[in-house]
């Protein structure tokens, strides 16, 4: 690796280095202790410097140095980790930089010359790979050491390094921590003791700052049930959040199939750079806050004051700009904040630069003032550019002061948008009378009438102001009529549904008719759903709850439909028109409750743990009496999955969705712990978990809303009703208020940092129980023990991983699907089979490795679909391992046997289509009734095939201790059963001529001589060339063709003792798992 050149005052400082060769101008030298000899103590001492120090001068062991004859200056231009590395380097310096030395009459220019040729390789080569890296040129040399240090595959890609101690017990090691895009990587070299760590993200269990009496504070890192602890004295915070993204990245990437194809930053695994972590994490903190979709990115940031006219004084903030929105935050986030979509901007005024100040108009007649932008001019000209792009005069904001009722254009103009419901269904089922003035309804105009007032002072619409103030109205209780409004607003679905008309219609219309396993589950769920609510008694509200569930499993075929899905959709379409309602339901899936519908949950499980945290947090008291808090975990999830709404009446589970649509799962979380502080003293006396499941449940039906309007026809009963003095009654504003007051601090920024804490360890505890479910399953049917099905499933699923590290198109990722039998979630092709097959085979196949491979793949794939699971794979290793000679030879007598069809199908597409569950059922019902295979049901080879398994055997044997005796052993085999069918052939044609004893022995020979030979791809392809090889011998065809059965070729080698032995020989299966383990990943560096 060529250097920036850098000056050395001692050429041999304390006789480190060792000269190798020399001319006028270079010198390559060797590091002591490197190469031949070691170098005794010195060597010891020169590795700790070179682990310890940070320069790549020190570290390489070959360098080249650059001088001329009159100075006793040094520049380092080159070093290698290699000595060929460093001989290629001074060659061309030979052929391309001393002829031209000549020509300068200075030794100043020489230098000059030669340090301006070093300059520019280097900046040659940093054209493409280090482009994006903060500085180039440290970073070069971090990546020296770390290919030298692990090995990994070239592609893998590099992303920082740190300086760091690795504990070990109370001892550290000091050295060098590196982050890779697939692995966490650590090398440490002191006095000879040399220390290597390499975790993948995808094996990290736990990822974690902690602190104890030795540390004040550590990064924890718990792979593979070890603890591993990093400590440093600088950029612990920033270790920790880079190493957080990538480990995240690699389970959105590895486990979620998530392609990043938005995101050029991170669409590509080879190109990863700290930078677009950053970057992207910024991204998702300013969605997440403004709750915008997931096409945003964050582009500018800038800081400056923001003229709030209710309050009439500036507030300090920060701009933030995407491609189609402008919002505003004040300092802490808390004050206030403003969301200005691009498409409602109408004018931006003139800059005023006193005061560096930028006025932007929106539609209603509003205009906002932001003052002290340090860049004002150009972000005027950006704002103006962009909505220049983006401004479109015929969208309006569904609920605009203007004109509210534009908002029946944005259903789509499409003859079909008249099946869609234009209403909410609680207007249609329960109109509100204006002329009752009860209690209730008096109540519910005040509470319309403060709304109104706020609106008037905040603003309606995307572009009103958030502040404190609308937390304390969406406390009190949002009124019924501006429910649906309020929660498009909120959820930020009002933007999606502004930026896609007509495309509701266009999915109902698609969607309409088809038929998957989705659409079934929906039709049995529709009546399920609220079903004691009169919309849904009715074919209107069915119909549309129909429409809204399909046309999402269609757009989103990943989630397609989930249970709880419809319970969440019917309240959705109680307050919000059908599209609205479909809008909000994305809003919820894809951005609010991420992960939370799918078959796994998975989501709603890592909640469960944020909430787990947050009771030992803050009710220390329930802690200390039920140390188990799974209990709490199981209860809540429900709570969480439906949002209350399956176990609170539905007038007051509303509110809790106001709650929620304003302020994320924080909502959620908080109202958790106010439930459990509020029946805490009766859940400390529980005996067991289903009395606490009876609290909960009465506490529940005693929740009422006493300021809600609707009719007792429309409101749930309470199952504890007749029991009036089980429980007093709660009132929910009452609840959530308390909620507020007492929980209202937990941060939403750790609640999400406490989610991608737990989602490590929910998404391993899967994976675990996936892996226990395989190998009980498997066990059964082989003679590997517990421990060696455990190490083999590992290796399965890193050679699976394996193929998915450096590509976001590998085939192994579309078939890695969570939600099939367990047995079918890890599977491999036919490379990763082969590369896998290579590690473990007890015997050495030689040449003839990659035919070989394809054989037992095609043996093996009894679905024949491409594809290899584990109990596959485990059932062909146990007859090489562990099986009975008759059964090892069965193995390789039927890979030469030719497949039913000679091809291998590909697997099936996995997307929209219906699951063909008859398929299934009959597939089940065959393996069921499959019998044992006996030696008799095998059929014959043919001369060709029976060739290739002499050959076989050969390579088999290829390399053996008893290597001449088992060839000689085959060779006689081989030689009698041509003979023995020869005599049989005579015997049943005691006229044909005697030339085919020739052929027999040619093809005896040829077995013997060639057991190298590479095989054809399919054995039972070459009958042909196997008839003609007997043509040229000097016979016809059909008086050549002979065949052996099984039983002959089995009863000839058991009276070879050799070749029983080296069968009957046991495979250390143990120390194969071993060397697999640690060449797995070498194997693919080489490849």
């Amino acid at each position: 690796m060529w250097l920036k050149p850098e000056e050395i005052l001692l050429k041999n400082a304390f006789k480190l280095w060792v000269t190798e060769k020399d001319n006028e101008y270079f010198i390559l030298q060797r590091r002591r202790g490197y190469g031949e000899g070691g170098g005794g103590l010195t060597g010891l001492l020169v590795g700790t410097l070179d682990t310890v120090l940070d320069s790549t001068s020190k570290v390489a062991p070959y360098r080249i140095l650059h001088h001329t004859p009159d100075s006793q200056v040094y520049w380092s231009i080159a070093c290698g980790v290699t000595k060929e590395e460093i001989v290629q380097h001074w060659e061309w310096l030979q052929q391309n930089i001393m002829r031209t030395l000549s020509v300068f009459d200075s030794s100043e220019d020489i230098t000059s010359f030669v340090q301006g040729k070093i300059r520019g390789l280097i900046a040659e080569e940093g054209k493409t790979s280090l482009v994006l890296e903060e500085d180039p040129e440290k970073f070069r040399e971090a990546l020296l050491r770390f290919e030298k240090w692990f090995e990994l595959p070239s592609e893998e890609k590099l992303v920082t390094y740190y300086s760091c101690s690795y504990w070990k017990g109370k001892v550290p090691c000091q050295g060098w921590l590196y982050l890779s895009t697939n692995f966490l990587c650590f090398y440490s070299y002191l006095l000879g003791s040399e220390v290597k760590l390499v975790i993948s993200w995808d094996e990290i269990w736990r990822l974690e700052k902690t602190s104890n009496v030795i540390l004040t504070e550590s990064i924890h890192v718990l792979a593979h049930g070890e603890d591993h602890y990093f400590s440093m004295l600088l950029h612990l915070n920033e270790t920790f959040v880079i190493m957080e993204q990538l480990a995240d990245y690699s389970i959105k990437r590895l486990f979620d199939k998530e392609a990043f194809q938005r995101e050029p930053a991170l669409s590509d695994p080879l190109q990863i750079t700290k930078r677009g972590l950053e970057a992207h994490a910024k991204s998702d903190q300013f969605r997440a806050f403004f709750r915008l979709p997931k096409e945003e990115n964050l582009l500018e940031v800038h800081e400056s004051f923001l003229w709030v006219p209710f309050n009439h004084y500036n507030t300090l903030g920060k701009i933030c700009l995407s491609e189609n929105y402008l919002c505003f935050a004040s300092q802490d986030g808390s004050q206030c904040h403003i969301i200005i979509p691009m498409r409602e901007v109408v004018n931006v005024e003139k800059p005023d630069p006193s005061s560096r100040a930028l006025t932007v108009c929106v539609r209603g007649k509003r205009a906002l003032r932001f003052s002290e932008v340090r860049d004002y001019q150009r972000l005027a000209n950006t704002i103006r550019s962009r909505c220049g792009i983006s401004a479109s005069p015929h969208l309006f904001f569904p609920h605009s002061v203007d004109n509210p009722e534009d908002v029946t254009l944005m259903v789509g103009q499409k003859d079909s948008s008249k099946a869609v419901s234009t209403e909410a269904l609680m207007t249609v089922f329960h109109p509100q009378d204006v002329e009752n003035l009860d209690p209730k309804m008096l109540k519910e105009k005040m509470k319309e009438q403060s709304w109104n007032i706020h609106f008037s002072e905040y603003g309606r619409g995307t572009s009103m102001f958030f502040t404190r103030k609308t937390r304390d109205l969406i406390v009190r209780g949002v009124p019924e009529a501006l429910r649906g409004e309020l929660w498009m607003l909120f959820s930020g679905a009002v933007n999606d549904m502004a930026t896609h008309p007509g495309y509701y219609s266009e999915l109902v219309e698609q969607s309409l008719g088809t038929s998957t396993l989705a659409t079934d589950e929906i039709e049995r769920d529709l009546h399920r759903s609220l079903p004691e609510h009169p919309a849904f008694q009715s074919d209107t509200g069915i119909s549309a709850l129909r429409r809204v569930l399909t046309a999402y499993a269609y757009r989103n075929p990943k989630i397609g439909y989930c249970q709880a899905m419809n319970i969440l959709t019917s309240v959705l379409l109680l307050y919000a028109k059908e599209e609205e309602a479909f809008w909000l339901l994305v809003a919820v899936c894809e951005r609010m409750l991420p992960d939370y519908f799918n078959r796994r949950i998975i989501g709603a499980l890592v909640d469960q743990a944020v909430f787990e945290d947050l009771i030992r947090e803050n009710l220390p008291q329930l802690v200390e009496n039920m140390t188990d808090l799974s209990f709490f975990s199981s209860v809540s999830l429900s709570w969480f999955l439906t949002l209350f709404i399956s176990v609170l009446p539905i007038e007051s589970a509303v509110n809790v969705v106001d709650c929620f649509f304003y302020d994320g799962i924080k909502a959620i979380l908080q109202l958790g712990l106010a439930v459990l502080d509020y029946n805490m003293e009766a859940l400390v006396c529980c005996h067991d978990d289903a009395e606490a499941v009876t609290i909960l449940n009465k506490f529940f039906d005693s929740v009422t809303n006493k300021d809600s309007p609707l009719p007792p026809t429309v409101q749930q009963a309470s199952v504890g009703n007749n029991e009036k003095t089980s429980h007093v009654k709660v009132d929910i504003s009452e609840l959530i208020r308390e909620a507020y007051e007492k929980y209202g601090s937990i941060r939403s920024e750790d609640v999400e940092s406490s989610r991608k804490r737990n989602k490590l360890y929910v998404i391993q505890t899967l994976e675990d129980t996936t892996k226990q479910n395989v190998i009980r399953v498997v066990s059964q049917e082989v003679r590997f023990n517990a421990s060696q099905l455990d190490e083999l499933y590992n290796l399965f699923k890193r050679q699976h991983f394996l193929s998915c590290y450096w590509t976001m198109k590998s085939p192994a990722l579309l078939h890695h699907d969570p939600s099939l039998a367990y047995l079918e979630q890890y599977q491999l092709g036919f490379q990763q089979f082969s590369m896998l097959f290579s590690l473990l085979e007890p015997w050495a196949f030689c040449t003839t490795k990659s035919t070989l491979s394809l054989w037992v793949f095609r043996l093996i794939d009894e679905n024949q679909d491409g594809l290899i699971n584990f109990k596959e794979f485990c059932c062909a290793l146990d007859t090489l391992f562990s099986g009975s000679f008759t059964n090892k030879l069965k193995f390789l007598f039927k890979l030469h046997l030719p497949p039913e069809d000679g091809v291998i199908r590909k697997s099936p597409e996995r997307g929209r289509g219906k699951v063909d569950l008859q398929a299934y059922l009959k597939q089940w019902q065959n393996e069921i009734l499959k019998k044992e295979e006996t030696i008799k049901d095998l059929p014959r080879i043919n001369q060709t095939q029976f060739i290739q398994f002499s050959k076989t055997l050969y390579n088999i044997f290829h390399g053996d201790p008893e290597e001449e005796s088992l060839y000689r052993a085959v060779a006689h085999v081989t030689s009698l059963l041509l003979r023995m069918e020869e005599v049989g052939r005579r015997l049943q044609e005691p006229s044909s001529p005697p030339a085919t004893t020739a052929a027999a022995d040619t093809a005896a020979t040829s077995a013997e001589e060639s057991p190298t030979e590479e095989a054809s791809t399919t054995p039972g392809s070459s009958n042909t060339s196997g008839s003609q090889d007997s043509q040229d011998a000097g016979s016809d065809p059909p008086e050549t063709e002979w065949s052996f059965s099984f039983e002959q070729v089995l009863a000839s080698l058991l009276n070879e003792p050799a070749i029983v032995n080296f069968f009957e020989r046991p495979v250390d299966i143990h120390l194969k798992l071993g060397q697999a383990k640690v060449a797995q990943l070498k194997v693919k560096a080489a490849k």
